[in-house]
C-alpha cells in the first residue's frame, strides 16, 4: 500500500489516479500511525514552502520510521523541496533536512553575467518568466533506480518558482536561467521537482520505478 500524505496542499487526485492507472492500492493517512503499514510514501505538493508546516514533530518522526525500515520516499515539486534544509520561500519552516541544501527562487542567471559584463548590475532576472511552467528536458546526470529506464532528453512537466540547488543527492538536472535539480536520490529516499503524474510515459515509469522499490 503507497501512504499519499496529505498536507492541505498536495495535488493528491492527479497522483492518486496516476497510481490507480498502474493498478498500485493508495491510501491517505489520516494520522503519523496509519504510516507504519505503509510498503511506500508519496509527499506530493503545491503551493507554497509553508504549507509543508502542517506536518509535525509527530509525522516527521513517523517518517523517519519508515526510512529506518528499509521503505522508500518520493517527494513531488514542493514534496521535492522538503526534503532539503529549507527553503528561502519560507525561512521559519525547516525541511526534513534528509538531503542538505536550501531550495531558492529561480533566477536568471545567464542574464545576470551577460548584464554585469555590461555594467548594468541593476538588472538581474528581467528576461525570465517565473514561475517555470511547462514542458522542459530533463538530463540524468548520473545512475539511478528512480530514472532507471529514462532516456536522455526526456521531456517532464514542471509547475514550480523555487528550486533546489544541484548537490551531490541530483541525479537529474534541468535548465531554466539556472542549472537546477530536478530528480534527487540518497538510497531509498527520492524527489522529483516536476510532476510525473503530468508527464506522460515518463513519468508513468518513474512513478513504476518507485513501486517496484516498495514491492
Amino acid at each position: 500500500m503507497i501512504a499519499l500524505i496529505d498536507y492541505g496542499a498536495g495535488n493528491l487526485t492527479s497522483v492518486g489516479k496516476a497510481l490507480a492507472h498502474l493498478d498500485a492500492p493508495a491510501t491517505t493517512p489520516t494520522s503519523p500511525t496509519d504510516l507504519a503499514s505503509a510498503d511506500g510514501l508519496i509527499v506530493p505538493g503545491v503551493g507554497n514552502f509553508e504549507v509543508t508546516a502542517a506536518l509535525g514533530a509527530d509525522w516527521r518522526a513517523a517518517i523517519d520510521t519508515h526510512i529506518a525500515k528499509g521503505r522508500p520516499v518520493l517527494g513531488i515539486c514542493v514534496g521535492m523541496q522538503w526534503l532539503f534544509d529549507g527553503s528561502t520561500e519560507a525561512p521559519g519552516h525547516p525541511g526534513l533536512a534528509l538531503m542538505p541544501g536550501t531550495c531558492s527562487l529561480i533566477t536568471d542567471q545567464e542574464a545576470a553575467t551577460s548584464d554585469q559584463s555590461r555594467g548594468a548590475s541593476d538588472r538581474v532576472g528581467g528576461r525570465l518568466k517565473v514561475p517555470h511552467v511547462g514542458w522542459n528536458t530533463l538530463r540524468v546526470t548520473k545512475p539511478s533506480w528512480l530514472l532507471d529506464g529514462i532516456d536522455a532528453g526526456a521531456q517532464v512537466y514542471f509547475t514550480h518558482s523555487f528550486a533546489a540547488p544541484v548537490t551531490d543527492d541530483c541525479v537529474g538536472a534541468t535548465r531554466y536561467g539556472m542549472e537546477f535539480a530536478a530528480a534527487v536520490e540518497r538510497d531509498l529516499v527520492a524527489g522529483v521537482q516536476f510532476h510525473p503524474e503530468k508527464s506522460s510515459d515518463v513519468g508513468l515509469r518513474i512513478l513504476r520505478n518507485f513501486l517496484q522499490k516498495a514491492s
